[in-house]
């Protein structure tokens, strides 16, 4: 389950059979895939307690009592396997950049080219969007076309290593959207860019 600015966290449920009792909820908060810090709040009528770092734990039993507990990544998996492998994959944003005026990608941006696509061949049927950027060199026109050829080059890479066509949206921003702002112009490297987004 996903929190906007929490993290996530994986919250069990478990009811057996021993005259009317349950066992206690259970509530683990997982890491971040990028390392970001997150937090959850539990509350129940009889207090409340933060987690806040990869793999604590509470449970809550049947009088609302909050114990604090510890997993690991392997009781996670032990636990949880089932659950957290029916979640479906975490979305994923790649950035290139690409060379001042020009459809031409820069040698770092390349060797993220593979990552991107090791990343794809794990997911089944990706939904994939990729938008154009530009600096702010020269005319909107000018910089609207640019922009969608970069998006293209993308495009074209993302077919070849076997994702459908229809699986990918594409846009050419031009100068609109710039990482960092300039002035009129000014050949910022970080705005001539592609951007992907993976879900």
């Amino acid at each position: 389950m996903r929190f906007p600015g929490k993290g996530y966290i994986l919250i069990l449920v478990a009811f057996v059979a021993c005259g009317g009792c349950a066992s206690p909820d259970r509530i683990v908060l997982l890491p971040n895939a990028d390392g970001s810090p997150s937090a959850v709040i539990v509350k129940t009528a009889s207090g409340e307690r933060v987690i806040d770092k990869p793999y604590e734990a509470v449970s809550v039993n049947r009088s609302g009592d909050i114990s604090r507990d510890k997993e690991t990544p392997d009781t996670v998996r032990a636990r949880f396997g089932s659950a957290l492998d029916a979640q479906p994959q975490r979305a994923a944003t790649y950035v290139l950049y690409y060379l001042n005026g020009k459809v031409i990608m820069t040698p770092e941006s390349r060797a993220i080219v593979k990552k991107l696509k090791d990343d794809l061949k794990t997911r089944s049927a990706p939904e994939i969007i990729v938008v154009g950027h530009t600096d702010l060199v020269g005319s909107d026109e000018y910089n609207d076309e640019l922009s969608l050829e970069r998006a293209k080059d993308v495009q074209e890479i993302l077919i070849a290593t076997g994702v459908p066509a229809d699986l990918i949206t594409i846009s050419g921003r031009g100068k609109r959207d710039p990482a960092v702002k300039t002035a009129d112009g000014v050949p910022e490297p970080k705005n001539r860019r592609v951007e992907i987004s993976i879900r």
